[in-house]
């Protein structure tokens, strides 16, 4: 019998249902979705805490603090933003929401929302605000009610971030440009800094932060509605390799971290994984060869059977008749297989063999993490998009680790780009960061990508003997884990440039590969 299952590390199938991160599908949204207007694939990231850590919620939250909001709020909430939820994967510690632009993650203190396109991501911001303040608890204060926003709760921590555009002139809203959205935000939080890391003129990246406990903006009266706002100054950051110590991969430093992988110029042939049209044929030849194989290994058994009475009678057997008792009717064209038809359209099927058959389920595989869910998602006529929660392998120490990563696609060769991002932190991954990168990498050879790696700080408080012997071994692998990714296969690092922000030391890195003939990098937006 041929097994049509889909793996039990996938969120479709029954198994996800026990007590394990389970699957609900928007089906409406799915409905004559179409990826091919989709063409700008650097995402907006942004990143609320409303509490330094799911422990630290406050007295007036509920239980499971942003995990108590209604689906249905989030998905208005979204319509702002203009986006819609394909599916989500539900587990006790986060809900992983697949969009039909990218992803959001909920977390009981935090929200990340990451979408691509020509989204309007910053639009959803206050509606998020005060749905955290409203239906969480979250502390607030009265926003703007005059605009319609009764309330608006006050983050512990905002981070806003994005690649430079490929099609900034093609933005909406507050999108059209590095400065818009920072002064959007500056209207929203005081005291914020923004950063663009990079080179002007080059590959560079975006970056908007607020500090532990940020203050909201006061709302604006008539008088100051026509005042001029005061702007946080843009920081360009482009130091020296040598100028600092990368400690963004030193041993110790906790389990806050997040990297991020960009990826332009993807190979061809690799990118061809991501269409409809090849991964349909993928599953075709996959299904057919399963089927064969399984009704010939039925044909094989029902032969033994019958060999067996054959050793025990003295009766001739015509081994050519077509009767049931020989199997012939097993392969006869009678009982060809059918080809189910949800593997030669767009949605979650196709979205499981692309996943399986492209390597990205082996980054975090099962077999190390048996407990992982990925709900992942094949457009038409291309482009791919992947969410995946993944529990720590011991949850002795720390019930609530549970962490994810997220893959979209857009293969087109024009515009074609590739993300991926997680917070599983290495030490419990028991691989260097580099090798992470690569095995990603590999799957997709861009002709050149940018990488970003936050970590929280060590705690470096005790000044005792053994701390300061702890962070001295913690500066010698920092040392020797920065020298590893200065190597990764195939690539040149073009850039290194490292920052000590509030609370993170952040590490931005920028590569080509040795044999990219393409020229120049399509910059599209130029500085800020």
């Amino acid at each position: 019998m041929v097994n049509l299952a889909i793996p039990y590390n996938y969120t479709a199938s029954p198994s996800s249902f026990s007590g394990t991160p389970h699957l609900t599908i928007n089906r409406e949204a799915t409905i004559e979705l179409d990826s091919k207007n989709a063409f700008e694939g650097p995402e907006k990231l942004l990143e609320v805490w409303f509490s330094a850590s799911p422990d630290a919620l406050p007295g007036t939250t509920a239980n499971n603090g942003l995990k108590a909001v209604p689906a249905e709020l989030w998905k208005e909430m979204l319509d702002l933003v203009n986006c819609k939820v394909l599916s989500v994967i539900e587990s006790e510690h986060v809900d992983a929401y697949l969009l039909s632009e990218s992803s959001m993650f909920v977390f009981p203190h935090k929200l990340i929302l990451k979408t691509c396109g020509t989204t309007t991501l910053l639009c959803g911001l206050p509606r998020m605000l005060e749905i955290a303040a409203l239906s969480a608890g979250f502390p607030h204060v009265i926003a703007n009610p005059l605009k319609g926003i009764p309330a608006a709760a006050t983050p512990y921590r905002v981070f806003y971030s994005r690649k430079n555009f490929l099609y900034p002139d093609k933005q909406h809203g507050p999108h059209r440009s590095w400065r818009d959205e920072v002064r959007t935000l500056d209207r929203m939080f005081l005291g914020g800094s923004a950063y663009m890391i990079g080179k002007m003129n080059g590959e560079h990246w975006y970056l908007y932060l607020t500090s532990p406990g940020t203050v909201l903006t006061p709302p604006a009266t008539p008088t100051s509605q026509t005042s001029e706002v005061v702007e946080t100054d843009i920081r360009f950051l482009h130091f020296p390799s040598g100028c600092a110590t990368d400690m963004s991969t030193a041993d110790g430093c906790g389990e806050d971290e997040t990297l991020e992988l960009l990826m332009t110029d993807l190979d061809e042939r690799n990118a061809k994984q991501f269409y409809l049209d090849h991964a349909s044929a993928v599953a075709e030849g996959q299904y057919f060869d399963e089927a064969h194989r399984a009704l010939q290994s039925a044909r094989d058994s029902l032969g033994e059977i019958n060999g067996n009475k054959t050793q025990s009678s003295d009766e001739e057997v015509d081994v050519f008749s077509n009767t049931s008792s020989d199997g012939g009717d097993l392969l006869s064209s009678h009982n060809e297989p059918t080809f189910p038809e949800e593997m030669t359209t767009e949605g979650h099927a196709l979205g499981t063999v692309v996943s399986e058959s492209s390597g990205l389920s082996e980054v975090y595989p099962i077999s190390q993490y048996p407990d992982a869910r990925i709900d992942a998602y094949l457009f038409t006529p291309c482009g791919f998009s992947a969410n995946g929660v993944v529990p720590a392998q011991s949850r002795s120490d720390n019930s609530s680790s549970v962490h994810y990563f997220t893959v979209h696609v857009t293969p087109e060769p024009h515009c074609s780009y590739a993300s991926f991002e997680t917070n599983v932190p290495s030490r419990q991954s028991g691989r260097e960061t580099a090798e992470v990168i690569e095995q990603v990498v590999n799957i997709f050879k861009p002709g050149r990508f940018s990488v970003t790696l936050f970590e929280a700080k060590p705690d470096i408080g005790d000044t005792g003997l053994s701390a300061q012997n702890e962070f001295m071994r913690e500066m010698k692998n920092a040392t020797k884990r920065s020298s590893r990714m200065e190597a990764i296969k195939g690539y040149r690092r073009v850039d290194r440039i490292v920052h000590d922000l509030d609370g993170y030391d952040l590490v931005f890195r920028y590569y080509e590969r040795y044999d990219w003939k393409g020229g120049a990098p399509r910059i599209g937006e130029i500085g800020f």
